[in-house]
Protein backbone atom coordinates (compact mmCIF):
# COMPACT_ATOMS: atom_id res chain seq x y z
CA UNK A 1 0.00 0.00 0.00
CA UNK A 2 1.32 3.60 -0.84
CA UNK A 3 -0.72 5.38 1.72
CA UNK A 4 -1.79 4.85 5.77
CA UNK A 5 -4.67 7.53 6.98
CA UNK A 6 -6.17 6.64 10.33
CA UNK A 7 -9.66 8.07 10.38
CA UNK A 8 -13.06 8.49 8.09
CA UNK A 9 -13.70 12.32 8.98
CA UNK A 10 -13.46 15.05 7.10
CA UNK A 11 -9.58 15.82 7.08
CA UNK A 12 -8.79 11.67 6.62
CA UNK A 13 -11.70 11.37 3.44
CA UNK A 14 -9.99 14.43 1.84
CA UNK A 15 -6.60 12.96 2.32
CA UNK A 16 -8.00 9.65 0.73
CA UNK A 17 -9.38 11.93 -2.08
CA UNK A 18 -6.78 13.71 -3.15
CA UNK A 19 -4.06 10.94 -2.39
CA UNK A 20 -5.91 8.66 -4.53
CA UNK A 21 -6.28 11.53 -7.13
CA UNK A 22 -2.63 10.97 -7.43
CA UNK A 23 -2.73 7.52 -8.17
CA UNK A 24 -1.67 6.38 -4.82
CA UNK A 25 -3.02 2.59 -3.62
CA UNK A 26 -4.68 3.92 -0.02
CA UNK A 27 -6.20 2.31 2.96
CA UNK A 28 -7.73 3.93 5.51
CA UNK A 29 -8.37 2.23 8.81
CA UNK A 30 -11.01 3.40 11.66
CA UNK A 31 -11.12 2.00 14.46
CA UNK A 32 -15.12 2.64 15.43
CA UNK A 33 -18.00 0.90 13.41
CA UNK A 34 -19.20 3.17 11.22
CA UNK A 35 -17.72 5.71 9.56
CA UNK A 36 -17.45 9.89 10.37
CA UNK A 37 -15.93 10.09 13.48
CA UNK A 38 -17.17 13.49 15.14
CA UNK A 39 -17.35 15.10 11.42
CA UNK A 40 -20.44 12.77 10.74
CA UNK A 41 -22.25 14.24 14.11
CA UNK A 42 -21.11 18.23 13.60
CA UNK A 43 -23.62 21.23 12.89
CA UNK A 44 -22.72 20.84 9.14
CA UNK A 45 -21.41 24.59 9.28
CA UNK A 46 -18.30 25.31 6.79
CA UNK A 47 -16.11 28.90 7.65
CA UNK A 48 -15.57 30.79 3.99
CA UNK A 49 -14.64 34.11 3.60
CA UNK A 50 -16.00 35.41 0.78
CA UNK A 51 -17.55 33.33 -0.96
CA UNK A 52 -20.99 33.82 -3.77
CA UNK A 53 -23.25 33.28 -1.35
CA UNK A 54 -22.19 35.71 1.58
CA UNK A 55 -21.97 38.23 -1.96
CA UNK A 56 -25.46 37.27 -2.48
CA UNK A 57 -26.58 37.85 0.96
CA UNK A 58 -24.22 41.48 1.07
CA UNK A 59 -22.16 40.18 3.42
CA UNK A 60 -18.68 41.83 2.88
CA UNK A 61 -16.11 39.46 3.78
CA UNK A 62 -12.61 38.48 3.20
CA UNK A 63 -9.97 35.63 4.13
CA UNK A 64 -7.76 38.39 5.71
CA UNK A 65 -10.51 39.65 8.18
CA UNK A 66 -11.39 35.63 8.56
CA UNK A 67 -7.46 35.27 9.77
CA UNK A 68 -7.60 38.20 12.35
CA UNK A 69 -10.89 36.62 13.85
CA UNK A 70 -8.73 33.00 14.18
CA UNK A 71 -6.20 34.82 15.69
CA UNK A 72 -7.98 36.98 17.89
CA UNK A 73 -10.17 34.25 19.12
CA UNK A 74 -7.08 32.43 19.66
CA UNK A 75 -5.15 34.84 21.71
CA UNK A 76 -2.66 34.92 19.26
CA UNK A 77 -1.45 31.33 20.12
CA UNK A 78 -2.47 30.05 16.82
CA UNK A 79 0.55 29.75 14.56
CA UNK A 80 0.22 32.55 11.95
CA UNK A 81 0.85 30.65 9.09
CA UNK A 82 -1.48 27.60 9.85
CA UNK A 83 -4.43 30.13 10.36
CA UNK A 84 -3.44 32.02 7.74
CA UNK A 85 -3.42 28.74 5.21
CA UNK A 86 -7.08 27.94 6.75
CA UNK A 87 -8.23 31.29 6.08
CA UNK A 88 -6.55 31.36 2.04
CA UNK A 89 -8.34 28.30 1.21
CA UNK A 90 -11.86 28.78 2.91
CA UNK A 91 -13.75 29.25 -0.19
CA UNK A 92 -11.54 26.72 -2.69
CA UNK A 93 -12.63 24.23 0.32
CA UNK A 94 -16.37 25.12 -0.11
CA UNK A 95 -16.07 25.21 -4.03
CA UNK A 96 -14.59 21.16 -3.49
CA UNK A 97 -17.29 20.04 -1.36
CA UNK A 98 -19.52 21.38 -3.19
CA UNK A 99 -18.26 19.92 -5.95
CA UNK A 100 -18.63 16.26 -4.52
CA UNK A 101 -22.00 16.97 -4.55
CA UNK A 102 -22.83 18.60 -0.83
CA UNK A 103 -24.91 21.36 -1.12
CA UNK A 104 -25.18 24.76 1.17
CA UNK A 105 -28.17 26.65 1.70
CA UNK A 106 -27.64 29.20 4.38
CA UNK A 107 -24.90 31.22 5.87
CA UNK A 108 -24.93 31.70 9.95
CA UNK A 109 -23.46 33.52 12.24
CA UNK A 110 -21.26 31.77 15.31
CA UNK A 111 -20.02 33.77 18.06
CA UNK A 112 -16.07 35.64 17.21
CA UNK A 113 -16.63 36.07 13.71
CA UNK A 114 -17.14 39.69 12.43
CA UNK A 115 -19.37 38.90 10.27
CA UNK A 116 -22.26 35.55 9.21
CA UNK A 117 -19.56 33.22 7.31
CA UNK A 118 -20.79 29.46 8.03
CA UNK A 119 -22.16 28.05 5.22
CA UNK A 120 -24.28 25.67 6.52
CA UNK A 121 -25.37 21.92 4.75
CA UNK A 122 -28.42 21.29 3.69
CA UNK A 123 -28.77 18.20 6.24
CA UNK A 124 -27.73 20.42 8.96
CA UNK A 125 -24.57 17.86 9.99
CA UNK A 126 -21.82 17.19 8.64
CA UNK A 127 -23.49 13.92 7.19
CA UNK A 128 -24.34 15.86 4.36
CA UNK A 129 -20.45 15.86 3.36
CA UNK A 130 -18.93 13.01 4.98
CA UNK A 131 -21.58 10.29 3.10
CA UNK A 132 -20.80 12.30 -0.24
CA UNK A 133 -16.96 12.38 0.56
CA UNK A 134 -17.16 8.38 1.54
CA UNK A 135 -19.01 7.64 -1.55
CA UNK A 136 -16.14 9.50 -3.60
CA UNK A 137 -12.99 7.79 -2.12
CA UNK A 138 -14.94 4.24 -2.71
CA UNK A 139 -15.47 4.97 -6.24
CA UNK A 140 -11.71 6.42 -6.80
CA UNK A 141 -10.92 2.88 -5.01
CA UNK A 142 -9.56 3.48 -1.65
CA UNK A 143 -9.76 0.41 0.62
CA UNK A 144 -11.65 1.30 3.99
CA UNK A 145 -11.50 -1.01 6.87
CA UNK A 146 -13.77 -0.36 9.90
CA UNK A 147 -13.45 -1.55 13.30
CA UNK A 148 -9.61 -1.41 12.87
CA UNK A 149 -7.68 0.26 15.76
CA UNK A 150 -4.15 2.21 14.88
CA UNK A 151 -1.16 -0.02 17.83
CA UNK A 152 1.37 2.20 16.82
CA UNK A 153 3.77 3.28 14.01
CA UNK A 154 6.54 1.59 12.67
CA UNK A 155 9.77 3.90 11.83
CA UNK A 156 13.41 2.78 10.65
CA UNK A 157 16.78 3.51 12.36
CA UNK A 158 16.79 7.02 10.37
CA UNK A 159 13.27 7.64 12.49
CA UNK A 160 11.38 7.49 8.62
CA UNK A 161 7.62 5.97 9.59
CA UNK A 162 7.12 2.27 7.32
CA UNK A 163 3.99 1.71 8.13
CA UNK A 164 2.01 0.52 11.68
CA UNK A 165 0.31 -1.97 13.65
CA UNK A 166 -2.98 -2.43 13.86
CA UNK A 167 -5.70 -4.60 15.35
CA UNK A 168 -8.73 -6.57 13.21
CA UNK A 169 -11.77 -6.71 13.60
CA UNK A 170 -11.19 -4.81 16.63
CA UNK A 171 -9.08 -3.89 19.81
CA UNK A 172 -11.22 -6.21 21.98
CA UNK A 173 -11.36 -9.67 20.07
CA UNK A 174 -9.08 -9.11 17.24
CA UNK A 175 -5.80 -10.25 15.90
CA UNK A 176 -2.45 -8.20 15.26
CA UNK A 177 -1.64 -7.45 11.87
CA UNK A 178 1.19 -4.76 9.97
CA UNK A 179 0.86 -2.70 6.61
CA UNK A 180 3.62 -1.28 4.86
CA UNK A 181 3.21 2.08 3.87
CA UNK A 182 5.86 2.93 0.88
CA UNK A 183 4.69 6.59 0.55
CA UNK A 184 3.69 7.28 4.01
CA UNK A 185 1.14 7.90 7.08
CA UNK A 186 -1.93 10.46 7.32
CA UNK A 187 -2.84 10.69 11.16
CA UNK A 188 -7.03 11.99 10.80
CA UNK A 189 -7.91 10.68 14.06
CA UNK A 190 -9.43 13.47 15.25
CA UNK A 191 -8.57 14.87 19.12
CA UNK A 192 -9.34 13.15 22.45
CA UNK A 193 -12.08 15.03 24.17
CA UNK A 194 -13.66 11.42 24.86
CA UNK A 195 -9.95 10.36 26.65
CA UNK A 196 -10.95 11.62 30.31
CA UNK A 197 -7.51 10.49 31.33
CA UNK A 198 -5.25 11.98 28.84
CA UNK A 199 -7.46 15.54 28.94
CA UNK A 200 -6.83 15.68 32.91
CA UNK A 201 -3.59 14.93 32.01
CA UNK A 202 -3.65 18.79 30.54
CA UNK A 203 -6.29 20.31 32.35
CA UNK A 204 -7.08 18.57 35.71
CA UNK A 205 -10.18 20.11 36.10
CA UNK A 206 -12.03 18.12 32.90
CA UNK A 207 -13.19 15.45 35.09
CA UNK A 208 -15.52 12.30 34.18
CA UNK A 209 -18.02 15.20 35.66
CA UNK A 210 -17.77 16.96 32.10
CA UNK A 211 -19.39 14.78 29.54
CA UNK A 212 -18.52 15.29 25.73
CA UNK A 213 -19.97 16.15 22.48
CA UNK A 214 -18.06 13.90 20.89
CA UNK A 215 -18.32 10.91 19.27
CA UNK A 216 -16.73 7.48 21.86
CA UNK A 217 -14.07 7.15 19.98
CA UNK A 218 -12.65 10.43 20.27
CA UNK A 219 -9.84 9.36 22.90
CA UNK A 220 -6.55 10.46 21.44
CA UNK A 221 -4.85 6.59 20.98
CA UNK A 222 -3.13 8.04 17.48
CA UNK A 223 -1.72 11.36 19.18
CA UNK A 224 -0.02 9.21 21.70
CA UNK A 225 0.92 6.77 18.77
CA UNK A 226 2.93 9.50 17.64
CA UNK A 227 4.34 10.77 20.96
CA UNK A 228 5.97 7.75 21.41
CA UNK A 229 7.99 7.84 17.83
CA UNK A 230 8.96 11.12 18.76
CA UNK A 231 6.22 13.29 17.29
CA UNK A 232 5.56 16.66 19.08
CA UNK A 233 2.48 17.90 20.55
CA UNK A 234 1.73 21.34 21.07
CA UNK A 235 -1.03 23.19 23.00
CA UNK A 236 -2.52 20.44 24.81
CA UNK A 237 -3.61 21.99 27.34
CA UNK A 238 -5.97 24.25 25.21
CA UNK A 239 -9.21 22.00 25.67
CA UNK A 240 -12.62 23.55 24.46
CA UNK A 241 -15.95 23.68 25.97
CA UNK A 242 -19.42 24.11 23.99
CA UNK A 243 -21.38 26.86 25.44
CA UNK A 244 -24.84 25.61 23.69
CA UNK A 245 -25.24 22.38 25.09
CA UNK A 246 -27.80 21.52 27.48
CA UNK A 247 -27.97 19.38 30.60
CA UNK A 248 -31.68 18.08 29.15
CA UNK A 249 -30.10 16.32 26.67
CA UNK A 250 -27.16 13.69 25.85
CA UNK A 251 -24.29 14.51 23.27
CA UNK A 252 -24.38 17.26 20.68
CA UNK A 253 -28.37 16.99 20.70
CA UNK A 254 -30.19 19.56 18.98
CA UNK A 255 -29.83 22.50 21.17
CA UNK A 256 -26.47 23.91 20.23
CA UNK A 257 -28.44 24.60 16.68
CA UNK A 258 -31.31 26.66 18.17
CA UNK A 259 -28.45 28.70 20.46
CA UNK A 260 -26.57 29.31 17.25
CA UNK A 261 -29.39 30.49 15.53
CA UNK A 262 -30.60 32.93 18.00
CA UNK A 263 -27.56 34.68 19.63
CA UNK A 264 -28.07 38.24 18.46
CA UNK A 265 -31.31 37.65 17.98
CA UNK A 266 -32.31 36.45 21.56
CA UNK A 267 -30.85 36.66 24.90
CA UNK A 268 -28.89 34.80 27.69
CA UNK A 269 -29.70 35.29 31.10
CA UNK A 270 -28.86 33.96 34.56
CA UNK A 271 -31.43 31.71 35.61
CA UNK A 272 -30.39 32.86 39.40
CA UNK A 273 -31.57 36.22 38.61
CA UNK A 274 -33.48 36.55 35.15
CA UNK A 275 -30.25 38.98 34.11
CA UNK A 276 -28.49 39.02 31.05
CA UNK A 277 -23.88 38.16 32.46
CA UNK A 278 -22.51 38.20 28.89
CA UNK A 279 -22.81 39.09 25.30
CA UNK A 280 -24.38 36.00 23.61
CA UNK A 281 -22.27 36.33 20.54
CA UNK A 282 -19.06 35.79 22.49
CA UNK A 283 -17.08 32.98 21.20
CA UNK A 284 -16.73 29.52 22.60
CA UNK A 285 -14.38 29.85 25.41
CA UNK A 286 -15.78 33.57 26.93
CA UNK A 287 -19.16 32.33 26.87
CA UNK A 288 -18.49 28.75 28.29
CA UNK A 289 -16.37 30.39 30.88
CA UNK A 290 -18.76 32.63 31.74
CA UNK A 291 -21.35 30.29 32.25
CA UNK A 292 -19.69 28.07 34.30
CA UNK A 293 -18.39 30.86 36.93
CA UNK A 294 -22.24 31.28 37.35
CA UNK A 295 -22.24 27.76 39.10
CA UNK A 296 -25.70 26.52 37.32
CA UNK A 297 -27.05 26.56 33.93
CA UNK A 298 -27.54 29.44 32.10
CA UNK A 299 -31.09 30.33 29.80
CA UNK A 300 -31.29 31.38 26.38
CA UNK A 301 -34.67 32.51 24.98
CA UNK A 302 -35.94 33.73 21.94
CA UNK A 303 -39.79 34.77 20.54
CA UNK A 304 -41.74 32.97 18.11
CA UNK A 305 -40.80 35.40 15.51
CA UNK A 306 -37.14 35.23 15.54
CA UNK A 307 -37.11 31.37 16.52
CA UNK A 308 -39.13 30.60 13.33
CA UNK A 309 -36.75 32.88 11.39
CA UNK A 310 -33.63 31.44 12.26
CA UNK A 311 -33.87 27.70 13.17
CA UNK A 312 -34.34 25.03 10.66
CA UNK A 313 -37.76 23.35 11.55
CA UNK A 314 -35.95 19.88 12.33
CA UNK A 315 -34.45 21.03 14.75
CA UNK A 316 -36.24 22.84 16.59
CA UNK A 317 -38.97 20.31 16.41
CA UNK A 318 -36.54 17.44 17.61
CA UNK A 319 -35.09 19.46 20.68
CA UNK A 320 -38.94 20.35 21.65
CA UNK A 321 -39.59 16.55 21.17
CA UNK A 322 -37.18 15.45 23.77
CA UNK A 323 -37.71 18.40 25.90
CA UNK A 324 -34.54 19.72 25.93
CA UNK A 325 -36.33 23.03 24.52
CA UNK A 326 -39.59 24.56 26.23
CA UNK A 327 -41.94 27.53 24.91
CA UNK A 328 -44.17 29.39 26.91
CA UNK A 329 -46.92 31.94 26.40
CA UNK A 330 -45.52 34.87 28.70
CA UNK A 331 -42.28 36.10 30.16
CA UNK A 332 -43.87 35.72 33.67
CA UNK A 333 -44.36 32.15 32.80
CA UNK A 334 -40.80 31.48 31.81
CA UNK A 335 -39.75 33.32 35.31
CA UNK A 336 -41.87 30.98 37.33
CA UNK A 337 -40.59 28.12 35.33
CA UNK A 338 -37.06 28.91 36.45
CA UNK A 339 -37.53 30.05 39.72
CA UNK A 340 -36.48 33.89 38.24
CA UNK A 341 -37.69 37.19 39.88
CA UNK A 342 -40.26 38.06 37.55
CA UNK A 343 -39.82 41.66 37.11
CA UNK A 344 -36.28 41.62 36.94
CA UNK A 345 -36.45 39.32 33.70
CA UNK A 346 -39.10 41.15 32.10
CA UNK A 347 -37.22 44.26 32.38
CA UNK A 348 -34.35 42.84 30.85
CA UNK A 349 -36.13 41.59 27.66
CA UNK A 350 -37.81 45.10 27.55
CA UNK A 351 -34.31 46.45 27.88
CA UNK A 352 -32.75 43.94 25.23
CA UNK A 353 -35.67 44.77 22.92
CA UNK A 354 -35.46 48.04 22.85
CA UNK A 355 -32.03 47.99 21.64
CA UNK A 356 -33.25 45.59 18.79
CA UNK A 357 -36.17 48.50 18.27
CA UNK A 358 -33.09 51.08 18.04
CA UNK A 359 -31.15 49.15 15.16
CA UNK A 360 -28.12 49.10 17.32
CA UNK A 361 -25.57 47.14 16.01
CA UNK A 362 -23.95 45.92 19.55
CA UNK A 363 -25.99 46.20 22.94
CA UNK A 364 -24.54 49.49 24.70
CA UNK A 365 -24.35 46.85 28.23
CA UNK A 366 -22.27 43.86 27.01
CA UNK A 367 -21.39 44.49 23.56
CA UNK A 368 -23.57 41.90 21.90
CA UNK A 369 -23.77 42.15 18.29
CA UNK A 370 -27.81 42.92 17.16
CA UNK A 371 -28.24 41.64 13.39
CA UNK A 372 -30.27 44.28 11.26
CA UNK A 373 -32.87 41.25 10.71
CA UNK A 374 -33.46 41.08 14.39
CA UNK A 375 -37.27 41.46 16.00
CA UNK A 376 -38.04 42.38 19.55
CA UNK A 377 -38.86 39.76 21.67
CA UNK A 378 -42.41 39.93 22.01
CA UNK A 379 -44.45 37.09 20.15
CA UNK A 380 -44.96 34.23 22.12
CA UNK A 381 -44.66 31.53 22.54
CA UNK A 382 -41.01 32.15 23.77
CA UNK A 383 -38.81 29.31 23.11
CA UNK A 384 -35.83 28.76 26.18
CA UNK A 385 -33.19 26.31 26.50
CA UNK A 386 -30.99 25.51 29.18
CA UNK A 387 -27.35 26.01 28.64
CA UNK A 388 -24.36 23.94 30.18
CA UNK A 389 -21.28 23.29 29.05
CA UNK A 390 -19.79 20.25 27.39
CA UNK A 391 -15.95 19.56 26.42
CA UNK A 392 -16.42 19.81 22.90
CA UNK A 393 -12.87 20.15 20.97
CA UNK A 394 -8.93 19.93 21.36
CA UNK A 395 -7.27 22.74 20.06
CA UNK A 396 -3.92 20.85 21.20
CA UNK A 397 -2.72 18.02 18.60
CA UNK A 398 0.93 17.33 16.86
CA UNK A 399 2.74 20.18 15.72
CA UNK A 400 2.36 20.22 11.63
CA UNK A 401 3.73 22.99 8.96
CA UNK A 402 1.88 24.22 6.46
CA UNK A 403 2.15 20.90 4.66
CA UNK A 404 0.61 19.22 6.59
CA UNK A 405 4.30 17.22 7.48
CA UNK A 406 4.13 16.27 11.39
CA UNK A 407 7.15 17.69 13.32
CA UNK A 408 10.07 15.93 15.88
CA UNK A 409 11.53 17.27 18.82
CA UNK A 410 14.57 18.17 16.49
CA UNK A 411 11.99 20.25 15.16
CA UNK A 412 12.11 18.66 11.72
CA UNK A 413 9.12 17.07 9.86
CA UNK A 414 9.38 13.40 10.14
CA UNK A 415 9.63 11.27 7.29
CA UNK A 416 6.35 9.75 6.08
CA UNK A 417 3.98 11.13 8.81
CA UNK A 418 1.58 13.79 8.01
CA UNK A 419 -1.57 15.23 10.46
CA UNK A 420 -4.63 17.22 9.35
CA UNK A 421 -8.01 17.93 11.31
CA UNK A 422 -8.37 17.92 15.30
CA UNK A 423 -5.43 15.22 15.06
CA UNK A 424 -3.23 18.50 14.52
CA UNK A 425 -2.41 21.58 16.97
CA UNK A 426 -1.85 25.25 16.58
CA UNK A 427 -4.59 26.01 13.57
CA UNK A 428 -6.42 27.85 16.28
CA UNK A 429 -4.94 28.45 19.59
CA UNK A 430 -6.71 28.80 22.45
CA UNK A 431 -10.46 29.18 21.04
CA UNK A 432 -11.30 27.63 17.93
CA UNK A 433 -14.19 29.45 15.75
CA UNK A 434 -17.38 27.92 15.00
CA UNK A 435 -17.78 26.89 11.72
CA UNK A 436 -13.93 26.68 11.52
CA UNK A 437 -13.17 23.11 12.28
CA UNK A 438 -14.65 22.37 9.02
CA UNK A 439 -12.52 24.32 6.91
CA UNK A 440 -9.18 23.23 8.81
CA UNK A 441 -9.92 19.76 8.09
CA UNK A 442 -10.83 19.90 4.46
CA UNK A 443 -8.20 22.35 3.82
CA UNK A 444 -5.45 20.39 5.43
CA UNK A 445 -6.53 16.55 4.85
CA UNK A 446 -6.40 17.63 1.03
CA UNK A 447 -2.85 19.21 1.51
CA UNK A 448 -1.90 15.81 3.57
CA UNK A 449 -2.73 13.52 1.07
CA UNK A 450 -1.36 15.17 -2.15
CA UNK A 451 1.63 15.58 -0.03
CA UNK A 452 2.42 12.60 1.14
CA UNK A 453 2.03 10.80 -2.47
CA UNK A 454 5.02 13.06 -3.09
CA UNK A 455 7.44 11.46 -0.81
CA UNK A 456 10.50 10.31 -1.34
Amino acid sequence: MDVLIIGTGFAGLAAAIEARNAQAKVLIIEKMPLFGGNSILNGGDLSAAGSSMQQALGIKDSPELMYQDMMKAGNWLNYPELARTVADHSVEALEWAKSLGAEFDRVNYHGGHAVKRAHQLKQRSGSGLVVKQYQKAKKLGVVIEQRTKLERLIIDSQGRVLGAEYKFPDDASGSVAFIRATKGVVLASGGFSQGVALRQMYDPRLTDAFTSTNQPGATGEALMAASMIGALATQMDWIQLGPWTSPDEQGFGYIPQFVEQVVGYGLMVDSANGKRFFKETGNRKERADAIIQLGHPALIIADKTNTLKMVDEGQMNGALKNGSLKTYNTLEEVAQAYGMPAAAFVEQVKRWNGYVEQHLENDPDLGCMIFKDASPNITPPYYVARLWPRVHHTMGGLAINKDAQVIGFDLKPIAGLYAAGEAAGGVHGAVRLGSVAMTDCIVFGRIAGKNVVKAS
